[in-house]
């Protein structure tokens, strides 16, 4: 009988096994598989992560982890039209699974649908009990990786992972994806932080390397982001994705260390439509730019509709090459209809602003395209690079009103305004006709920052007089009055000569004729002579403004008494 029991209890928790595989959806083996597939998403090894998922669905249709994975998969591989009918599939015969709930959230918030894919999120929590760690990795991933996700949602779920048993069960993946959620939100030292706790927990980890070098990158920092990504090939020299950014840095500045780092790439990478791409690229690169269209297009040709739509931008940016800005203009137009909003980059719009900029009448949507691409930048240094472009186009065209409110955005990003900064700021103001704001810049901003400096003191004046030209309302007095009075204090140097005589003009004619104060106008004019003896204006002025008035001429005696005989008459 005690034999039997043993049996029994033995067929039992064997039975109990078989329930928890089947409910998870899988078997030791498939669970190598699995992680087979991660691996390859880890290698960003796209074509191989989807082979390895879709075999390990052949042989277990209700394997819900590969069904998530493989809809990660599509997602990477810029098919999340596939990854959408795969989940929806699966959740209409098991609504219930939390991981493909929170891969269904994910296709939701890239279609813009945050509201519905929070309620995903929210019941893929309750059904895991709020304890299962692959969920919540799922959940944050989803909102760092989808651009309307919410990065402060994910940090607060990644956070909440529970400690059971006095365990923390935050494992390195977890801190990969903090780290992303903080470089989402521009944290680059919360986000560095993270990576390098996933490092320590996971020395081999590359990918930890390779996304500090990422937060650099964001910087425009390459003393930083290069030895980042060399150390992620140190660490592991299978790791393309670090192979692929240290191609691409040098695509534009040594073909020849770019063409050996895209060969590396090459070698440990899946061959795809975008290493196609990729190869094309480096014809361009070589400055063989027909060479580069002709590829591109029989590209085109080759998979019609389906063919990437980077070919496009290549041939446009060949012909802008080659000076054939009306191709190029037009096979750009043609890449931002076929490209997915998604994939656009900030230097697409630079680009097709400085080609809009070639055609006239197209200076605002020009400057709208600058602003797209500042939208699009996570990077300060990359901001303000497209910033001062924008500004310069609309300086070069005369357009003064927008050249002025590029300079104010520089002057509001910028975490240390220079002097130059804020007078070209100022100055754009005053040549756009907008006095008032001009003053206002010079009087209450470069002064009070700068206080040692004349430009403040004499725009600020020149500022104030622009707004009162027939001088009644005096506004420039004092502004020009403290420009004397800096410059006294500065000792009257010789390089300010020219410009304490305008300042001395500029009381003395508003003393004389407004003010109709002729003893401070004189006093002014005497300024002047003070600073040079030969001054012709001044010496007129002082002359006519000194000279005895004529007095009145008296009437003939004998005319007063014919007037006064004729009055009695």
């Amino acid at each position: 009988m005690r034999e039997k029991a043993v049996i029994l209890l033995i067929i039992i928790v064997a039975s109990g096994c078989a329930q928890r595989l089947s409910s998870t959806g899988g078997t030791s083996s498939s669970s190598t598989n699995i992680d087979r597939g991660k691996k390859y998403l880890y290698y960003q090894r796209y074509e191989s992560a989807k082979d390895i998922f879709k075999k390990a669905l052949v042989s277990n249709p209700g394997n819900l982890t590969a069904v998530y994975w493989l809809g990660q998969a599509l997602i990477h591989d810029k098919d999340s039209m596939a990854a959408k009918t795969l989940y929806q599939k699966t959740l209409s015969t098991n609504a219930s699974a939390p991981l493909v709930l929170a891969g269904m959230g994910q296709i939701e918030l890239m279609e813009n649908k945050p509201d519905v894919a929070r309620q995903r999120f929210e019941s893929a929590i309750e059904l895991s009990k709020k304890t299962d760690v692959e969920v919540i990795h799922a959940i944050a991933r989803a909102n760092v990786d989808a651009p309307p996700g919410d990065a402060n949602y994910a940090i607060e779920k990644l956070n909440s992972v529970p400690k059971l048993k006095k365990r923390d069960y935050k494992t390195p993946e977890t801190y990969l994806i903090l780290g992303e959620a903080y470089r989402k939100l521009i944290n680059g030292g919360a986000a560095v932080t993270a990576f390098n706790q996933a490092l320590s927990m996971d020395p081999s980890l590359a990918e930890a390397k390779y996304k500090i070098g990422k937060v650099y990158l964001s910087q425009n920092n390459p003393q930083f982001f290069l030895p980042a990504f060399q150390d992620a090939i140190s660490i592991d020299s299978n790791y393309a994705p670090a192979l692929y950014e240290l191609f691409f840095y040098w695509f534009e500045r040594d073909i020849n260390k770019a063409r050996e780092y895209f060969n590396k790439y090459l070698a440990v990478s899946d061959n795809s439509p975008s290493t196609e791409y990729d190869r094309t690229s480096v014809i361009y690169a070589s400055r063989d730019y027909q060479t580069a269209i002709d590829s591109a297009m029989a590209k085109i040709k080759l998979r019609g509709e389906k063919s990437d739509p980077r070919y496009y931008k290549l041939v446009a940016y060949s012909y802008d090459a080659l000076k054939d800005s009306v191709n190029a203009k037009n096979y750009l137009d043609q890449y931002f209809t076929k490209q997915s909003m998604n994939d656009f980059v900030p230097q697409d719009y630079v680009f097709r602003g400085k080609l809009l900029s070639k055609f006239p009448g197209n200076e605002e949507e020009t400057l709208a395209s600058y602003q797209k691409a500042v939208d699009l930048d996570t990077s300060l240094p990359g901001k303000l690079k497209i910033m001062t472009d924008a500004a310069t186009f609309a300086a070069g065209k005369g357009i003064f009103k927008h050249e002025a409110e590029w300079l104010g955005k520089i002057y509001n990003v910028t975490k240390e305004p220079s002097n130059r900064d804020i007078y070209d700021w100022g100055y754009a103001h005053y040549k756009a006709g907008d006095f008032e704001t001009a003053d206002s810049i010079f009087c209450n901003v470069y002064i009070p920052k700068f206080p040692t400096e004349i430009f403040g003191y004499l725009w600020c004046a020149r500022a104030a007089g622009a707004q009162d030209t027939t001088m009644e309302k005096g506004t420039a007095v004092e502004p020009y009055k403290r420009l004397i009075s800096f410059a006294r204090a500065s000792g009257e140097r010789e390089d300010y000569k020219s410009t304490l005589i305008q300042a001395h003009g500029y009381l003395a004619s508003y003393y004389a004729n407004v003010a109709k104060d002729k003893d401070s106008a004189v006093l002014y004019l005497q300024n002047i002579l003070k600073l040079d003896s030969t001054n012709e204006s001044a010496i007129q002025y002082i002359e006519i403004l000194t000279k005895p008035e004529p007095k009145a001429p008296s009437t003939p005696k004998a005319t007063r008494t014919r007037k006064k005989s004729s009055a009695k008459k």
